[in-house]
């Protein structure tokens, strides 16, 4: 599961930790507590929907002030580290224990924050033949995590003390690493209090220069993603999987671009799927020598931030010989710019809600 680890490892890298010199640095914790319950995204959970889940959530920010350009045009985010505790009280679920990097990003003069984070969590009871058959949620103890936190904020009322009051969701999954892997959200409301570790510094927001819009003529991607995964059935085995991925983008300006391409799939665990309901489920009517292999098209966006950009893609499979989760498809992750044309991945795929497999990639943009 050690796979699982590398999205917030890049993230953390990412997000500017790495920045120094002269540059002013301005520091804050936050500390929340929480309380709220499981949304019913899959009747195959209704039987683990049983309590409340309640947990706390701290935070380190680093504040941003427009030193860098990306700073300024994304409205001074914060780039910092959460960490949560969460009791899902129900002896099935156990307990998570997470850590993340996080943006927080800010609206109406800086009074509501929005919170993004993504990282790791340990579940303390997860799956087990003999002694956990009932968690069909969790099929390890290592899962992938995303925060998302949105809530009225004010800083430093008085002593460097300050409060915030929202709402949070919690995703817990191990992206089909193992199954089961059905996941778990959290909706939750918050109340918590922040303190300027810094509160006697005043730094000024820099408004950046304007600059001449960035104009690209099309360029073209050509990306070698892979990974593990497996099939829902339980002890069916994990292998291995390869993407060819090509594709064209537009820049729209200096932070978005446009994307049209296609996908190649190589999904070993196909295979043994195939063979599996060929053989035990007649009535599904699978043949044996069925292909394992799809093809898509997709559309997509890119956003830049520095050498980090955040890609999002829409794919609908044109060549589809085995029926799994739909013809739709969806891209999700991060992009990390190494010099002007090669770059590194780590992207979720899913169908809708349901993930099929974390890519790791590795690409070069011409």
């Amino acid at each position: 599961m050690r796979y699982l680890l590398y999205p917030v490892f890049l993230l953390c890298f990412c997000i500017g930790f790495s920045q120094d010199g002269d540059v002013p640095k301005k520091y804050t914790l936050d500390m929340s507590q929480f309380y709220g319950s499981i949304l019913l995204h899959n009747t195959d959970i209704s039987h683990l929907i049983t309590n409340h889940p309640g947990g706390i959530i701290l935070g380190f920010n680093r504040k941003r002030f427009g030193h860098e350009d990306w700073e300024a045009a994304l409205g001074y985010p914060d780039t910092g580290f959460s960490f949560v505790y969460q009791d899902m009280n129900n002896p099935t679920l156990g307990e998570h224990f997470g850590l993340y990097a996080h943006y927080n990003f800010y609206f109406l003069k800086r009074n509501l924050q929005l919170r993004i984070g993504q990282g790791v969590a340990y579940n303390t009871n997860p799956y087990d033949k003999n002694e956990n058959f009932r968690n069909n949620a969790y099929g390890s103890h290592l899962l992938s995590s995303t925060i998302v936190m949105f809530n009225y904020h004010k800083e430093n009322i008085v002593a460097g003390l300050g409060f915030k009051t929202g709402i949070s969701l919690i995703h817990y999954s191990n992206a089909n690493f193992k199954a089961p892997n059905t996941s778990t959200n959290t909706m939750a409301f918050n109340f918590g209090l922040t303190y300027d570790l810094d509160q006697d510094a005043a730094i000024e927001y820099i408004v950046p220069e304007e600059k001449e819009k960035i104009k690209e003529p099309i360029r073209y991607n050509l990306v070698l993603r892979g990974g593990a995964n497996e099939s829902d059935v339980i002890d069916m085995g994990r292998y291995g999987f390869a993407i060819v991925s090509a594709y064209a983008d537009k820049r729209l300006g200096n932070r978005s671009a446009i994307q049209l391409g296609t996908d190649v799939f190589f999904s070993n665990f196909l295979k043994e799927l195939i063979r599996y309901q060929s053989t035990s489920f007649p009535e599904l009517d699978v043949a044996p020598d069925t292909d394992y292999k799809r093809v898509g098209v997709f559309l997509g966006h890119e956003l830049f931030v520095n050498k980090l950009s955040v890609v999002a893609q829409l794919g609908y499979y044109v060549y589809y010989p085995f029926d799994f989760e739909g013809r739709m498809y969806n891209r999700v992750g991060l992009k990390r710019y190494f010099g002007d044309k090669m770059f590194g991945a780590v992207t979720l795929k899913s169908h809708g809600a349901k993930a099929e497999a974390i890519e790791f990639g590795i690409g070069v943009r011409l």
